[in-house]
């Protein structure tokens, strides 16, 4: 286990094996362990980075709110200082947000993406009935000045992922969750493999599919009957999956 200063925030990653670079970014809220099956299989026939996003794991928080611009730019100083050149990327749910938006920047082999977040997801009248006594119980706690109360309105309202930070992260999240990535599905030309569970509520399968028509060469693989967390509750049919498409990158 290793650590390293990236952008001043210290940086919890394990390298095995060797070959060409592949990098595994987990979800929000995750750390290595929930790529570490991957690493360990990987590792027979490529360098395999696995890491601790900022603010999760053995990673330290960054010191203001960061964006997926920011956590891009991140992954591509960690790439800078570990001499890491035209990478595998391997994400799932927020990492392939941060991979999305890495591959419209900066060469990328390939990518493989789980349950991947990045559009905007459609709002029902029943999410907009809740935004609006959101905001009006909102300006009706500011009026009392509590800070208390006003936190509890937060937490009863935000999302599981949303109610499990707080400080900085909770920023970050914000941030992270209101942008949508739809302009940047078409800004590269590297395979993309997609991987989802038709019964991912997280992240619909019709994000899948729109993934799969706007970008230029992608291919959609579905788990029936699983989750958001397919990749991991299916984690030998995953690896076989893996094989296949990486078979010309190995060695």
């Amino acid at each position: 286990m290793s650590k390293l200063d990236v952008m001043g925030v210290y940086c919890n990653y394990t390298i095995q094996g060797s070959g060409k670079d592949v990098i595994l970014l987990h979800g929000w809220g995750q750390n290595t362990q929930m790529m570490q099956f991957i690493q360990d299989h990987l590792s027979k026939d490529f360098r395999v980075f696995n890491l601790d996003f900022p603010g999760f794991g053995e990673s330290s928080e960054p010191t203001s709110a960061w964006g997926v611009l920011e956590y891009t730019e991140f992954l591509h100083q960690f790439c800078i200082l570990n001499k890491i050149e035209n990478p595998i990327l391997i994400g799932h749910s927020f990492g392939c947000r941060v991979s999305i938006r890495y591959a419209a920047l900066y060469p990328v082999r390939k990518m493989v993406l789980t349950g991947a977040a990045g559009l905007l997801p459609k709002r029902g009248l029943e999410y907009q009935l809740r935004t609006k006594v959101y905001k009006l119980g909102k300006k009706a706690v500011q009026l009392t000045g509590s800070k208390t109360l006003e936190e509890s309105l937060k937490n009863h309202f935000g999302s599981t992922d949303y109610k499990n930070t707080s400080g900085v992260m909770r920023e970050s999240f914000v941030k992270i969750v209101n942008e949508d990535l739809a302009p940047y599905l078409d800004k590269f030309d590297c395979p993309v493999l997609l991987v989802w569970g038709d019964q991912d509520d997280a992240t619909p399968l019709w994000m899948g599919k729109v993934m799969e028509e706007k970008m230029k060469n992608a291919g959609l693989a579905i788990f029936e009957g699983d989750d958001h967390y397919a990749y991991f509750h299916q984690s030998r049919r995953f690896c076989l999956v893996l094989d296949a498409f990486f078979e010309k990158d190995k060695g």
